[in-house]
């Protein structure tokens, strides 16, 4: 017997449940995102504003939103300053920057890939240690490390600044983790052709990671262009210092020169700013490439 329909209209119809608070809600979040954009500016506000005021209108009791008089002349100002190489430590910091950046990607992707696809009984024990390193303070390792710079004659030199940081047990677990989820189908076809390890690795893996790459590469740059206690140490001469340590410069126990400090610090930001803003979309997919498995 056929089951029996309600006749009455509309009966059988379903109709869309509508949720109520939702436009509410949603101006809500647009707004707590609002204000918290906001308060990530005010510091890069702050930066522009100072770094073309005068002291007197930085440190003075009558606030105001914007200079009335533009002292650009703190841009020249800073760089014709003779007592601090600026300019020197701009440069010093973008080639430390860029091949601690190189360096970086090419040992710890090579120690990564090697641990997760070349098979030795040892590659877990390896694994475990570089581990461990993650657990050891930079403060034990200051002294050694500052020593041994120092016997090879590095010290004031280019030399000095990036060798020692171009291993990072952190970066070398980042790499392991992305290289344990990349498809073996690849690599294995590559080694039916003819490939080594080190075939695979470069002209396979490679060129199929480079938002990964990119991601790391944006990371290790930002790290190195802001490290400051090893180029205070290493950099002894003017001509070794980076831009973290001209900064510093400013500062003294006698003097402050505020101007000088802003406009250094908004010159310093910059090129960052540009690194992040190029290559944030391969930053934030490359992050969420790692996995964290295996």
């Amino acid at each position: 017997m056929p089951p029996i329909k309600d006749a009455r209209p509309g009966a059988g119809e379903r109709h869309p449940v509508k949720k109520r608070g939702g436009g509410v809600s949603s101006i809500g979040l647009y707004f707590a995102t609002g204000i918290c954009a906001l308060l990530f500016l005010v510091p890069f506000y702050l930066i522009v504003r100072n770094a073309l005021s005068t002291d007197v209108e930085i440190t003075g009791e009558n606030w105001k939103f914007f200079p009335t008089d533009i002292q650009w002349g703190n841009f020249t100002e800073l760089f014709d300053d003779p007592t601090v190489p600026f300019a020197q430590s701009l440069w010093n910091s973008t080639v430390v920057g860029v091949l601690h950046t190189v360096g970086t990607l090419l040992v710890c992707s090579l120690a990564g890939y090697g641990l997760a696809r070349i098979p030795y009984k040892h590659a877990n024990k390896i694994f475990y240690v570089v581990l461990v390193t993650l657990m050891v303070p930079t403060a034990v390792t200051f002294v050694p490390s500052f020593v041994l710079v120092s016997s090879l004659g590095w010290v004031s030199s280019l030399q000095g600044l990036i060798v020692p940081g171009l291993f990072s047990g952190f970066t070398c677990f980042l790499f392991r983790q992305y290289f344990l989820g990349f498809p073996k189908e690849l690599e294995e076809a590559a080694r039916v052709d003819g490939l080594s390890y080190w075939g695979a690795y470069w002209r396979i893996v490679v060129p199929n990671s480079l938002n990964f790459f990119a991601a790391i590469a944006t990371i290790t740059f930002i790290s190195g262009w802001n490290a400051f206690l090893w180029p205070l140490v290493i950099g002894q001469d003017q001509e070794a210092w980076t831009v973290q340590v001209a900064l510093s410069s400013y500062m003294t126990n006698q003097t402050v020169n505020f101007h000088l400090i802003f406009m250094a610090t908004l010159i310093s930001i910059l090129p960052l700013v540009l690194v992040f803003l190029f290559l944030q979309r391969w930053l934030v997919q490359g992050v969420a490439q790692t996995g964290i498995k295996g």
